[in-house]
């Protein structure tokens, strides 16, 4: 039987802010992304959430980005030497893990948050020194990498333990690279629309671009974003079209 991971990017309130029903969509994920400070997040928040994961009994994985709560993390910081951006990594990882370790759990994988993941899928630098941060804290971790991208191509070269994923609820330009959210119809909302297209997604390792394009992709993880309007619906219809379509879902394995 087909299986796939459904990982989903949580954690990123702050403070007395709250940013999507985290409680919800634990309960229909099998990996979480939580936010360690910088894009979003605070060690409370951070805490909480890997308990919820902990009693739903998913994995758990640092969401590092770049350091910008005002901009959720989601604007582009240029300038940045690669021996920063490892320090930023390394530090957000580091965070989680302590949090996680108090709380009786364990951070198994990584995956890079808005921006500083964009900028990563195109620029070997910015790939080269996440994938390096990653495999100095612990060459065990597992990359979560977008699927056809730099970051491929990184943890190969850092031989980091790795799964390629896909967006449920992102748009994919011709080149295989997530439109821009500065563009009308980035972000997907049409929750049925959402579950037919996953499904075609994992049984034809393909998405399709938005002028139709069939672009080939490895396919272990299907990430539904948290924060995205009506996620909840969403989640709840991607996970029930799945099974209708035979498919199970369960954490991902690895690639290498």
């Amino acid at each position: 039987m087909t299986t796939i991971d459904l990982n989903c990017d949580l954690g990123e309130g702050f403070g007395a802010w709250e940013m999507g029903n985290d409680a919800a969509m634990i309960e229909l994920a099998t990996s979480v992304n939580v936010a360690c400070g910088f894009h979003a997040g605070d060690p409370d928040i951070m805490r909480h959430t890997v308990e919820l994961a902990k009693a739903r009994g998913v994995s758990v994985g640092a969401h590092p980005g770049y350091r910008d709560l005002h901009g959720f993390g989601r604007r582009p910081m240029p300038g940045l030497k690669s021996s920063e951006i490892e320090n930023l990594i390394a530090y957000q990882i580091g965070a989680l893990q302590a949090i996680a370790t108090a709380a009786g759990h364990k951070v198994t994988h990584v995956k890079a948050h808005g921006a500083i993941s964009n900028v990563a899928c195109e620029d070997d630098m910015t790939a080269r020194a996440i994938a390096n941060a990653i495999k100095a804290v612990d060459p065990n971790l597992i990359f979560v990498v977008l699927a056809n991208s730099k970051l491929v191509t990184a943890g190969e070269a850092a031989n980091l333990p790795m799964v390629h994923e896909v967006f449920a609820d992102r748009a994919y330009e011709d080149d295989g690279q997530l439109v821009s959210r500065k563009k009308p119809g980035a972000v997907l909302h049409d929750p049925k629309a959402i579950a037919d297209r996953v499904v075609r997604m994992v049984q034809d390792g393909a998405v399709i671009s938005v002028t139709g394009k069939v672009i080939k992709m490895r396919t272990d993880t299907v990430c539904i974003h948290g924060d995205t309007p009506g996620a909840v619906e969403i989640g709840r219809g991607v996970r029930q079209a799945l099974k209708d379509a035979g498919i199970a879902v369960a954490p991902f394995k690895t690639a290498n």
